[in-house]
């Protein structure tokens, strides 16, 4: 029973093939109709131009700049908000002092974040800050309600048999919270990546796949948007592949302790 289940859930995360394979013909098809490349450039033509980016240096180059600045925010923001959400959990006072700040980091818009950040840090900087900003309230609201769904009991049950707080932090409130991180890391790398290469495009820094991005606009290398758009997106989905193989791993060591 467990097998299928399990089975039913991971064929609802593949992408169909064929759903794929449509969309694409749709894509060729409407190009071939509008017959413009500045317009609307074909899928072909679009992988085409990737082959060609794939052995100029400056592509990687790119491609290394914004993956290190994004991640280097995603984990910087992962961090940051689970000490804030450890904290929040024991003391009332820290929960309400941050919950303004959570509703209006949610409520701003990624445009005017990027504004304000400019004024203050060069735009080399500015995918790490945005990135920090956008993915901080989602990991910390979901670490949160994770420690608040901790059972009492089992950490009443702990203290009367005086188990030391490490082991009670492997053992109970890392198990406990686990899936509820999973879930806002999952929910949060995606965003840091659209959020951080958006503020690419609007700091344009020398050497990123925002600056990319926005030379394809100025010159009208619709080809070189879409190219460029395909390896966001599968950057962004290996990362949070590669991230899901890593919580999947320290949910094991987690149950292991539990069992313990």
């Amino acid at each position: 029973m467990t097998t299928s289940t399990t089975s039913v859930k991971k064929a609802k995360r593949r992408l169909p093939a064929w759903a794929v394979i449509f969309w694409l013909l749709v894509w060729q098809i409407a190009a071939m109709w509008v017959d413009d490349p500045i317009f609307l450039a074909s899928p072909l033509a679009a992988l085409k131009r990737l082959g060609q980016l794939i052995m100029v240096p400056a592509f990687w180059q790119s491609i290394l700049f914004s993956l290190g600045h994004i991640l280097l925010g995603f984990v910087l923001s992962a961090l940051l908000a689970v000490a804030l959400a450890a904290f929040s959990y024991r003391l009332r006072i820290v929960r309400e002092l941050l919950s303004p700040v959570m509703a209006a980091v949610k409520a701003i818009p990624v445009a005017s974040f990027v504004i304000l950040v400019l004024l203050w840090v060069p735009s080399r900087q500015l995918s790490i800050i945005i990135s920090i900003l956008i993915g901080f309230p989602i990991i910390y609201s979901n670490v949160l309600t994770g420690l608040d769904s901790t059972d009492p009991k089992l950490i009443e049950m702990a203290k009367v048999f005086r188990v030391p707080f490490i082991k009670q932090l492997r053992a109970i409130y890392l198990y406990e919270v686990l899936p509820f991180l999973r879930s806002g890391l999952s929910i949060a790398i995606g965003l840091c990546w659209k959020s951080g290469v958006a503020a690419e495009v609007i700091g344009v820094p020398k050497g990123s796949i925002g600056e990319k991005l926005y030379q394809s606009k100025i010159y009208l290398e619709t080809a070189d948007l879409f190219c460029w758009t395909l390896v966001i997106v599968l950057l962004s989905i290996t990362c949070e592949k590669l991230l899901k193989l890593l919580l999947g791993h320290i949910e094991k060591e987690a149950a292991k302790c539990w069992k313990q």
